[in-house]
C-alpha cells in the first residue's frame, strides 16, 4: 500500500485489523528501533547479505501469519487435523513456552536461535509422522537452518484450507530511528520488501483449495518504495499495489472521496445522519474567495484544498486547529475570518513544516534540516520567484555553508538537485503558461501517478512556495535590505 504521509495507510490497516471486512481478517505489526538494532547485530555476527535479510523476513512473516491463522480461523480442532500445521504450532508453542506474542521482535528471536527452532520443528514433525529421517542442525549453518524453517512453514501452509482471507500489514518503516544509519536501515527494509514480494507472488498463489487466501502488505511512502530497488516498479505498483490517491479538482470537489470522508466524519456525530454535504455546509456556510466557477452549494471546502496536499490528515488537522482556536465559543459554525485568522494559519503552517522535518529526518540529520531552512532566508521574503533568483539564492546558501565549515547536504549537490528536492517535498510548485495564455501549476503530489511515481521539476520556470508553508518559512512578505 503506497501513499504519502497522511494519506491514510495506517488508518486502512487499523480499520481492517479491527473489523472482519468481506471475510477478511487482518493484523498490523510495527517495525521499531529494537528490530533494526537486532538486524544489524545479526548482520555483523553472521555476515549476512541482502538475500539473507530476505530469508529472515520470510520466516518472520510466516511465523506472524501462522499465529494469526491459528487465532482467527476459530475452528482449532479442524486446524489440528492438518498434521503439518499442528506440528508447526506445537513447535512454536514449545519454543515460546506457549507465550508467543505476535510481534516482530519476538519473531526475531525464533530466527536468532535458528538451530533450536529447526530442531523443535523437526522433533514435532517426527512425532506427527511428518518426518522420518534424522537431521542434524548446526549453529554455523545459519542459512541452511533458515531454509529448513521456511520449508516447514510453506509445507504447513500448503496443507491447510482457510475459510477467511488473512492479511498481515507491516507498518512503521516510514520512520528511521536516528540511532540507525541510513544505509543499514535501507538494507533491512530492502530485505523486507523483497520478502513480501516473493511470498505474495511466488508462494501464496500456489496454495490451492479453501475459500481464504493469505497476503502480506507493506505500508510504504512513494519515495521509499523508489529507493528499495525492486525491478519493474511500474508494473508492481499497477498490478500488485494499492496507490492511495485523494486528488480532486475544484469543479468536482463535492463529489470527491476526500470531501465525502470529511463530511461523513462530521455527519456521523449527528442524529439522524444528514444527507451528503449538509454537515459540512452547516459548519462552513461560506464561499471561498477567488472562485470563478458557479456552484450550487458553499465552496468553503476549496479553501481547505488550497491549504492542503489533498490528504485527509491535513483537513482533519485544520478542523482541530479551528476548533481549538474558537476558544470555547458558542458559535455553531466557522466563518472565513476564522480560517484567515493569523494564529490559526501560523499553527497550521508549523504543522506542515513539522511534516517536512519528519520527511527529512528519514534521510538526514538535524544539521541538514537547519541548512535546508536557511535557504529561504535568501529569498528575501518572496514566496514566488524565477529560476534566476533561485540560482542566486542557492549560491548565497553555498557561501553560508562554507562560512560555517559545514558539510554540504547530499540533496544540495547541485542547484538543480536541490530544486528537484524542494519539488519532491511539495515545498514548491512550478508554473507554465498554456497556449491560451492561462497559468498551469505543477505540484509533485498532483503529477504523481502509477506511471510516474517520481515527477520531475522543470528548470527555467517560475516557482511558488506552498501556501500552507509560507508563514512557517517566513515568506510572502518582502523584506527591506540594509536594516
Amino acid at each position: 500500500m503506497i501513499g504519502e504521509k497522511g494519506t491514510g495507510k495506517t488508518a486502512y490497516s487499523v480499520y481492517l485489523s479491527n473489523n472482519n471486512y468481506k471475510e477478511s481478517v487482518a493484523s498490523t505489526r510495527y517495525v521499531r528501533e529494537t528490530e533494526y538494532q537486532k538486524f544489524i547485530s545479526l548482520k555483523r555476527e553472521k555476515h549476512l547479505a541482502l538475500s539473507d535479510f530476505s530469508s529472515i523476513w520470510k520466516v518472520i512473516l510466516y511465523l506472524l501469519i501462522s499465529k494469526q491463522v491459528q487465532e482467527q480461523e476459530g475452528a482449532i480442532s479442524k486446524l489440528l487435523n492438518y498434521t503439518k500445521f499442528a506440528s508447526l504450532n506445537a513447535a512454536i508453542d514449545e519454543y515460546y513456552l506457549s507465550a508467543f506474542s505476535p510481534e516482530i521482535i519476538q519473531a526475531l528471536s525464533f530466527v536468532q536461535e535458528s538451530k533450536l527452532a529447526a530442531e523443535l520443528l523437526h522433533k514435532h514433525a517426527t512425532l506427527k509422522g511428518e518426518a522420518k529421517d534424522s537431521v542434524t542442525f548446526s549453529e554455523s549453518r545459519f542459512q541452511i537452518n533458515l531454509f529448513y524453517i521456511q520449508k516447514q512453514f510453506e509445507e504447513a501452509f500448503s496443507q491447510i484450507r482457510l475459510t477467511q482471507n488473512h492479511i498481515l500489514f507491516i507498518d512503521g518503516i516510514d520512520i528511521r530511528p536516528s540511532s540507525i544509519p541510513y544505509d543499514e536501515y535501507l538494507e533491512c527494509i530492502k530485505g523486507l520488501a523483497h520478502a513480501v514480494w516473493e511470498i505474495n507472488n511466488d508462494f501464496f498463489p500456489t496454495i490451492k483449495g479453501g475459500k481464504g487466501r493469505m497476503r502480506a502488505v507493506l505500508l510504504i511512502r512513494p519515495d521509499i518504495f523508489e529507493s528499495i530497488g525492486l525491478q519493474n516498479q511500474n508494473t508492481k505498483i499497477r498490478d500488485n499495489a494499492v496507490f492511495l490517491d485523494w486528488r480532486t479538482d475544484y469543479i468536482n470537489h463535492r463529489s470527491s472521496q476526500l470531501f465525502e470522508v470529511v463530511d461523513h466524519m462530521l455527519a456521523i456525530q449527528q442524529a439522524p445522519h444528514p444527507k451528503k454535504g449538509d454537515a459540512w455546509d452547516h459548519y462552513f456556510p461560506w464561499n471561498s474567495p477567488n472562485v470563478f466557477d458557479q456552484y450550487n452549494a458553499p465552496t468553503s471546502f476549496i479553501n481547505f484544498l488550497r491549504w492542503s496536499y489533498y490528504r485527509p490528515r491535513d483537513i482533519v488537522t485544520m478542523l482541530e486547529l479551528l476548533k481549538s482556536n474558537s476558544n470555547g465559543s458558542n458559535n455553531d459554525d466557522f466563518t472565513i475570518d476564522d480560517f484567515e485568522n493569523p494564529h490559526f494559519q501560523r499553527e497550521y503552517s508549523n504543522y506542515l513544516l513539522g511534516e517536512v522535518k519528519d520527511h527529512l529526518s528519514f534521510y538526514y540529520g538535524s544539521d541538514q534540516y537547519d541548512i535546508f531552512l536557511k535557504f529561504f532566508e535568501y529569498l528575501s521574503g518572496k514566496d514566488t520567484f524565477d529560476y534566476e533568483l533561485y540560482l542566486k539564492s542557492f549560491s548565497s546558501l553555498q557561501l553560508h555553508i562554507k562560512s560555517i565549515s559545514a558539510k554540504r547536504p547530499q540533496f544540495m549537490a547541485t542547484a538543480n538537485d536541490f530544486l528537484q528536492f524542494l519539488f519532491g517535498l511539495n515545498v514548491i510548485c512550478y508554473m507554465e503558461l498554456t497556449a491560451d495564455n492561462k497559468q498551469f501549476i505543477h505540484w509533485c503530489f498532483r503529477d504523481r501517478s502509477y506511471a510516474n511515481i517520481s515527477p520531475k521539476v522543470k528548470t527555467g520556470a517560475k516557482y511558488q512556495i506552498f501556501y500552507g508553508l509560507a508563514k512557517a518559512l517566513n515568506v510572502g512578505k518582502e523584506f527591506k535590505k540594509g536594516l
